[in-house]
């Protein structure tokens, strides 16, 4: 049966792959990245401190330092340069350049042919992989088994939004579109990696898809409505600086929308599917209203827990804004009337709609799916059993 049950999702999953693979590879993004500023962007290690002091940057004081630096790629590898670290632009004194510090600088020429270097970030590639590391012995530990289809869906949702929505939208495809396609194919591959293929996972990846589209729908209603164009963000137009495709701004910040509510939205949605499973399981007597009453009480308590997790991963990364409401002094109804906050605005109370709405849908549909999983019997082999441990 579990043999079976795997060749079903492996036939599946190659399906996907044949015919998605061609559509995904075909997309060429426009320009030549970066490199279209004049710059190459490289990594360099610090080989020696030659200055040190302060300088006035006209508010404040900070320390600056000059530097040699060995460039370790591209057309300048193994070449001496210098930069200076905090002569130009403001930064913090909590971390300075130190021999052996791998740094990533910006190599221009000059219409006379003269070379410079110019500090950008430290590298920290080192740091982010012992972070993912110790993350993914983490999840294996705790999880065994599953976490190993965790971190395969986790693999696979970074290769949809890389391979798939970003470059359909610096081609110019409608970024809603893109973003709505991209997360049901991404929602559905993950669910079934992550929860196998059970009638609990089905009513999951069903209640999944109808959330998003409402979520898309009230995302377009409530942007049209406040008249909302997308060019809050500085990021978003510094980006339509050096594209060369235009791109939708509207429907970036709808597509935007829809990817920030996924996570969450995955949590909820299976949760409550398994909930009302257990509950059918525990008593299979129970007529649809009084299943119903028994799942929402606890979809209840999980979309206060929810609604409150993404308003609280909205604010965290929004800081900068709510500062801004800080010396507002009061006078909040003029701030919201900027876009960059409107946005934010919008962004959070549709994706706290979505997740709203995701309670009765899923609870209605796990309950279909429940209630029938004896006469689904004769399926099992296809549809798989109810859930882990349960079969109809």
């Amino acid at each position: 049966m579990k043999q079976f049950k795997w060749q079903i999702i492996l036939i599946i999953a190659a399906i996907v792959f044949f015919f998605a693979w061609p559509y995904f590879n075909h997309v060429e993004l426009p320009g030549e990245g970066f490199s279209t500023f004049g710059a190459d962007t490289v990594r360099a290690e610090v080989t020696q401190i030659i200055e040190e002091g302060e300088i006035d940057m006209g508010s404040r004081t900070q320390k600056y330092q000059v530097a040699r630096v060995n460039i370790l790629d591209g057309e300048y590898a193994g070449i001496i340069m210098e930069i200076d670290y905090g002569k130009r632009q403001v930064r913090s004194d909590d971390y300075m350049l130190s021999v052996g510090d791998k740094v990533v600088v910006s190599i221009s020429k000059t219409p006379e042919n003269v070379v410079n270097a110019y500090f950008v970030d430290f590298v920290r590639t080192t740091p982010i992989l012992w972070l993912t590391g110790a993350f993914a012995v983490a999840i294996i530990l705790i999880s065994r088994w599953k976490g190993v289809r965790a971190l395969l869906s986790t693999v696979f949702s970074l290769y949809i939004i890389i391979g798939y929505i970003i470059p359909h939208i610096l081609v110019g495809e409608d970024p809603l579109r893109v973003s709505i396609i991209g997360s049901i194919i991404l929602l559905g591959v993950t669910l079934y990696l992550t929860y196998g293929w059970t009638l609990k996972t089905h009513a999951a990846v069903l209640s999944m898809i109808l959330v998003l589209l409402l979520t898309g729908a009230l995302s377009t209603l409530f942007v049209l409505f406040a008249k909302l164009n997308g060019s809050g963000d500085e990021n978003v137009m510094f980006l339509m600086q050096i594209m060369e495709t235009p791109i939708n701004l509207r429907g970036l910040l709808l597509g935007g929308m829809i990817i920030g509510a996924l996570g969450v939205l995955d949590d909820l949605v299976t949760t409550q599917a398994s909930a009302v499973f257990e509950l059918h399981h525990a008593n299979p007597n129970f007529r649809f209203r009084d299943l119903y009453n028994s799942a929402m009480r606890i979809g209840q308590d999980h979309v206060a827990a929810t609604v409150n997790t993404l308003v609280l991963a909205y604010a965290g990364a929004s800081l900068p804004m709510l500062l801004m409401f800080s010396l507002a002094r009061g006078d909040y109804g003029y701030l919201i009337n900027f876009s960059f906050i409107a946005e934010e605005i919008v962004r959070t109370l549709v994706g706290s709609l979505g997740l709203i709405a995701a309670v009765p849908l899923t609870t209605a549909i796990a309950i279909f799916f429940a209630t029938r999983s004896e006469s689904l019997g004769k399926w099992e082999q296809i549809l798989g059993p109810e859930g882990d441990g349960h079969s109809h």
